[in-house]
Order: C-alpha cells, then sequence, then structure tokens
C-alpha cells in the first residue's frame, strides 16, 4: 500500500477548549491526563511504510489536545528522526502554550532541536471574539493571536493557521480575505481553509455542525475568490489545493470523507499511528485496520 499523508496520535481525547464540531468534547481529568504507553516497535513498522510510500510530512495530532502531554512529543520527535521526514508538523489550538510561556518554553525549544519545523494553529476566524466563542466560552476573552505567532516565530517554527470554516463565521469572500490579511500581517507561512467536515464523529455534534456547516453556494463563493485573486500553484489529489493570494500561500482542503476515499491500495489517503500500536488507513471505520 502507498499513502499520502501520516498522522501519529498524541496524548488522549481531553481538551481545555470546547469546540462544538470536535471529534471529542472531552474535558481534561486525574485519568485521561495520564499518558499512554507507546508501541515504538509499531511506530516503526508505520514510519518505513511511509517511507515506502514517499511521504514527506508526518503530523502530530491528536483527538484531544497534543499539547497538554509535551514529554511525549518529545519522545515522538527524537523516535521519528531516523526516518529523516523533511517536515514534521504538530496540529495544536495552542491555548495551552498561550496561558503559559513559562512552562512551554524549554518544550519549545527541544521541539525545535528534535526537528519540529511546523506548528499548525487551529482556528475559526482572525477575530479574537469569533475564536473566544467557539474555543473557549467560559473565558472573558480569547488568546492574543499575534502575540502567539510572533512568540512561536521567535523559536524558528513554521507557522499555518488552520481555518475551520462555519456558518457566520468564515463563509464568504470578504471573510476569506480579512483572514488571509491578517495571515499576510502577522508574516504566517501557510494557510489552510477547511469547511467543517460534514460527517460528525461524536452524537453530541451532529445538530450543531447541521446548523453550522457551510453550504455548497458560500464554499463555491469562497472557491471563486481563490480562484479569481489567486494563482493555482498545486492540486493536492484527494487533499486540496493550493493558491498564491498576494504573496499569502492559502490552501482550501477537501474533508477527510467517503468523497476523499479512494480503494486503490496504491493511492490510499492517511496512514494513522496510534499509540497502542495499531495502524490504521480510516478515521471512523474500524475495518480500516493494517496492524
Amino acid at each position: 500500500m502507498k499513502f499520502k499523508m501520516f498522522s501519529v496520535i498524541v496524548g488522549t481525547e481531553c481538551c481545555i477548549a470546547s469546540c462544538p464540531f470536535c471529534v471529542s468534547g472531552v474535558k481534561p481529568n486525574q485519568e485521561n491526563l495520564k499518558e499512554r504507553e507507546i508501541n515504538w516497535r509499531n511506530l516503526r513498522i508505520a514510519g518505513n511504510l511511509a517511507n515506502r510510500s514517499g511521504i514527506d510530512t508526518v503530523m502530530l495530532t491528536s483527538r484531544g489536545e497534543p499539547t497538554l502531554f509535551p514529554e511525549q512529543i518529545t519522545a515522538y520527535l527524537q523516535h521519528l528522526k531516523e526516518f529523516n521526514f523533511p517536515f514534521v508538523e504538530l496540529q495544536s489550538n495552542c491555548i495551552p502554550i498561550a496561558l503559559n510561556k513559562a512552562k512551554y518554553e524549554k518544550y519549545l525549544k527541544q521541539w525545535y532541536e528534535e526537528g519540529l519545523t511546523t506548528i499548525t494553529i487551529s482556528v475559526v476566524s482572525n477575530k479574537p471574539e469569533v475564536n473566544q466563542k467557539i474555543y473557549m466560552p467560559n473565558s472573558e476573552k480569547y488568546i492574543d493571536l499575534s502575540d502567539l505567532i510572533k512568540y512561536l516565530h521567535s523559536f524558528g517554527f513554521s507557522l499555518r493557521l488552520t481555518c475551520v470554516c462555519c456558518k457566520n463565521m468564515m463563509d464568504n469572500a470578504k471573510s476569506v480575505e480579512e483572514f488571509i490579511k491578517f495571515a499576510k500581517e502577522n508574516q504566517v507561512e501557510q494557510v489552510t481553509l477547511r469547511p467543517v467536515n460534514d460527517e460528525f464523529r461524536r452524537k453530541s455534534a451532529e445538530e450543531w455542525i447541521k446548523e453550522n456547516k457551510l453550504t455548497d453556494s458560500q464554499k463555491a463563493e469562497i472557491k471563486e475568490y481563490l480562484e479569481k485573486n489567486g494563482t493555482k500553484l498545486l492540486e493536492l489529489e484527494r487533499i486540496g489545493t493550493i493558491y498564491d493570494v498576494n504573496g499569502q500561500n492559502v490552501c482550501i482542503s477537501l474533508p477527510l470523507n467517503k468523497n476523499t476515499r479512494d480503494t486503490n491500495p496504491e493511492n490510499a489517503r492517511n496512514l494513522i499511528f496510534f499509540q497502542d500500536g495499531h495502524i490504521r488507513y480510516e478515521w471512523e471505520m474500524k475495518g480500516g485496520i493494517l496492524l
């Protein structure tokens, strides 16, 4: 089999944010803050398979918030070195980092030295009040996103703002234009626009997603804006399209669902390593398993 992407699961399902569309929706407690043991033997198998597929990027991700497990991130980075992936990315809302720089400074320095190249910051907007409503509804305000970007840049990381596009938040050409402008002003290297997944992964998110997902016309408006104002750079099969929009790298991403599934084993989308050693090629379909 051959794959296009390699995802490695960090931590547990717990997260300090409150995203209504989240795959998890689980708050931290004494039990789920315990690190799970990692099957390093099977990570090596997954890494070798990723190498054979010609994958150039490994994404450290989670069903919760990975930065709640900084020691595990470090351990993963150390074990992944042998595979020489050019790009090693961490997907996070970065709220723990922004709220506790003193704690994370040593980790950020170490992660950079251990090979982490890119941090992707998950948001729903460039507007703090919109992000606060989704990520931190029980707090007085959202983190200072511009300050966080500057802080992470100071360690040498490349950054990507990944925007989950929802109705009344990031749903038209004007909001996308403002988001891209914000990214460029803050020297963010990459932007990804990802319409909220139509296929909800937990029952409690079902109604929210139905009410707040983008309509086909809204998706078309965003796509039309990028086509009109950008230069198409890359077409990534079943992943997305990358544009240059006034000097800003912008990717409009395709969702992980039945429409991006390919039954050709030489053209699988995602290789996924779970801490218990299971290696899968489907996030939700339990039958999509290799080990």
